[in-house]
């Protein structure tokens, strides 16, 4: 009976929550908690760093309560005397993806240095850190008391000489608009109009995108640029390692497209200079690559060919929490989805329940449940070109590990980029080419696994690369969550 009741406390925890009114617990401010998460695959702690207030708070004073149940953390805030739940945010986390990792499984303990971003509160609050257990379930691991009259909370202005704002979209009040933050890195001082040129581009190609496009008005979005002493970022893979203002680093996790940075600390301060809801890290480079974490922040590199697709990728992880729908490429982490759990993730499924898909509402017409489709062929030459893919950039790799000369490591780059374009078109080609396209069923194939997890389409900005739309369900999960900040 005590194990059912206490599954009962768990369930009600994430079914909705009635929003609190905001000028009862809160002013019109920003309240930063930075702390450190520290741990491996089978412990895991936080310790409080440091309190910063400053600027307004650019969130919604409306919606205060995240009932979108994604994420596999969850901060809520609780005000200390009632006990009342006044806010909460789903989030992913570096750590959660190194704790699954070769490193973090083999016991080897790391710290990532992590933000929540709260309104500022009147009185004192309980911050409590909730992660998801292997039934998806929310369980609270820490928990202490803020005060938020303490005289060490920061409240120094935040203001740097060196960072410029630009303001290429803006609409009105941040707290009824998403306000994005789109971070230069890895830009030098001589490089100021370039990372203008490409704010504009990627801004161009951010309202070609549906349902962006549709509701450009309900956005705001901010240029914040800070010059690096040196252009680019990090390779390890290379031996290549420059001096930039937020220290992203390629071979992230020990993946090689995995674009990220562990410095927490100076992404949030340069951040702060603009009100945001969501944070983009432009960088500098022409190689591939990309990151994201929910509610977090995500990368993208400039000057590739599918950058339009990249940028439009990441975004929908780190900002609508969309799953990852491709399955036949390489990642940094193990077991990140079980076929044997439900996900939370909107896009994705394991399909436990055939008779009530959750985008069930969307199925086409007399679709089959679970839907056949041409996997088999389709994995043959994926596969085959995740081998050649790995072993062209593993050369690229090596020739500047060992500083050929430029044109050769030009050579060799411009081989794998024509290589990737015409992997692109077969697998555009071979998926419109179903008699299934178009058409929303539950595909097998999805977040990183072949078997037992399913996809809503065959096709989708979440499964391949390419100038394309989002699934309709990741379409309408996107205006949900546009939804949370502007109404």
């Amino acid at each position: 009976m005590k194990a059912a009741f206490f599954f009962l406390i768990l369930t009600i925890s994430i079914l909705p929550q009635n929003n609190p009114n905001f000028e009862k617990y809160f002013l019109d401010e920003t309240l930063r908690i930075d702390y450190f998460h520290i741990g491996d695959a089978k412990t895991e702690m936080i310790t409080i760093d440091k309190l910063f207030r400053y600027g307004i708070w650019a969130g919604s004073l409306n919606h205060l309560v995240d009932n979108l149940n994604n994420g596999k953390y969850y901060v809520k805030i609780y005000d200390a005397g009632t006990k009342k739940l006044i806010y909460s945010k789903g989030f992913d986390a570096l750590f959660g993806e190194y704790a699954s990792s070769d490193a973090g499984v083999n016991g080897i303990v790391k710290s990532f240095h992590e933000s929540a971003i709260i309104p500022f509160p009147k009185n004192k609050i309980l911050f409590a850190l909730e992660k998801r257990n292997e039934s998806n379930l929310l369980d609270e691991f820490f928990r202490t008391e803020i005060d938020p009259a303490s005289i060490f909370i920061i409240k120094d202005k935040i203001a740097d000489a060196k960072v410029e704002v630009l303001k290429p979209v803006n609409n009105g009040d941040p707290h009824i608009k998403v306000d994005i933050a789109i971070l230069a890195e890895g830009y030098t001082k001589s490089e100021r109009e370039k990372f203008e040129k490409d704010l504009d581009k990627f801004v161009k190609y951010f309202f070609e995108q549906e349902p962006y496009k549709s509701q450009k008005n309900d956005f705001n979005i901010y240029g914040v640029f800070k010059p690096s002493e040196e252009s680019g970022t990090d390779l390890p893979g290379a031996d290549i390692f420059v001096n930039t203002v937020l220290n992203t680093t390629f071979w992230t996790l020990g993946s090689e497209r995995y674009l990220m940075t562990e410095d927490n600390l100076s992404m949030r301060n340069l951040a702060a200079h603009v009100p945001y809801d969501a944070i983009y890290i432009q960088v500098n480079h022409p190689r591939y690559g990309g990151g994201r974490n929910y509610n977090q922040y995500c990368t993208y590199t400039t000057d590739n060919q599918f950058a339009k697709y990249l940028f439009t990728h990441e975004f929908g992880h780190s900002f609508t929490g969309l799953a990852d729908e491709y399955y036949t490429s390489d990642v940094a982490y193990n077991d990140f989805f079980k076929p044997t759990v439900e996900p939370v993730e909107p896009n994705i499924t394991a399909l436990l329940d055939p008779k009530n898909v959750k985008w069930k509402k969307y199925l086409s017409d007399g679709i089959k449940i679970p839907t056949p489709w041409e996997k088999e062929e389709f994995d043959k030459f994926s596969y085959e070109w995740l081998k050649e893919r790995n072993r062209l950039n593993s050369f690229v790799s090596e020739l500047k590990r060992n500083r050929v000369p430029e044109n050769e490591i030009k050579a060799a780059e411009e081989e794998y980029a024509m290589k990737d374009k015409k992997q692109s078109e077969i697998v555009d080609k071979y998926l419109t080419s179903s008699k299934y396209w178009n058409k929303v069923g539950a595909f097998e194939g999805g977040g990183y696994q072949p078997k037992g997890i399913y996809r809503p389409m065959l096709d989708c900005i979440m499964f391949s690369k390419g100038d394309k739309p989002f699934c309709k369900v990741c379409e309408e999960t996107i205006k949900e969550v546009i939804g949370s900040y502007t109404k």
